[in-house]
């Protein structure tokens, strides 16, 4: 199955990328509906490949670009229709790079939007990295005493989500605790939520 999104856990929708496509008027297309005969409903996909303006696929793509839930788009790349002439998009090897760049623009974004989020302070980051190493490390060697750490990770996760979230909820507002965080001030609020039920 083509993935037609990236997404990382920390950021999760908020940052959500994928390979968008503009047409050669600068617009942006629609996603292409797909129809079923089998059993009578269709579905959509915005994947980059199927916009190349062939029947029953999407208009034909002029542009590559990363884009990003965020709003943000990365650089542009231009699609050479007279080289590419009928191949598939995903199958022609210069476009597959120039998708490929586009992940790895969006990877930058998300590099800076990274350094834009508050610091954990050097010490804690680094025990941190520590447990994740040695969890990593015990699975290896006893399955059954990571999941026990990790069981007790998930209630020490609890405990201190909750006791920070009611700090948060009376200090910042939401839109400036998803600044902190690198989400949108709506997953802010729910984030908020859940670490506020114990």
């Amino acid at each position: 199955m083509r993935k037609e999104s990236w997404e990382m856990d920390e950021f999760g929708k908020s940052h959500e990328g994928r390979v968008g496509v503009l047409l050669e008027d600068r617009s942006v297309p629609k996603p292409v509906y797909f129809d079923s005969n089998s059993s009578g409903f269709g579905q959509t996909s915005a994947y980059w490949a199927v916009y190349d303006g062939q029947p029953f696929s999407g208009p034909r793509a002029h542009l590559l670009r990363a884009v990003c839930a965020c709003g943000w788009t990365g650089t542009e790349y231009s699609l050479d229709w007279e080289r590419i002439g009928d191949t598939p998009l995903d199958e022609d090897e210069a476009t597959r790079r120039d998708a490929d760049e586009c992940l790895n623009d969006w990877e930058r974004h998300i590099t800076e939007v990274e350094e834009s989020t508050v610091e954990i302070p050097g010490e804690t980051d680094e025990l941190l990295e520590r447990t994740e190493a040695a969890l990593d490390q015990l699975t290896s060697e006893s399955p059954a005493a990571a999941l026990k750490a990790a069981r007790r990770l998930e209630i020490l996760a609890k405990d201190t989500g909750y006791y920070a979230a009611r700090h948060v909820y009376r200090s910042m507002e939401p839109e400036e605790l998803g600044a902190a965080l690198g989400i949108t001030a709506d997953q802010a609020t729910d984030l908020l939520a859940r670490y506020r039920r114990r």
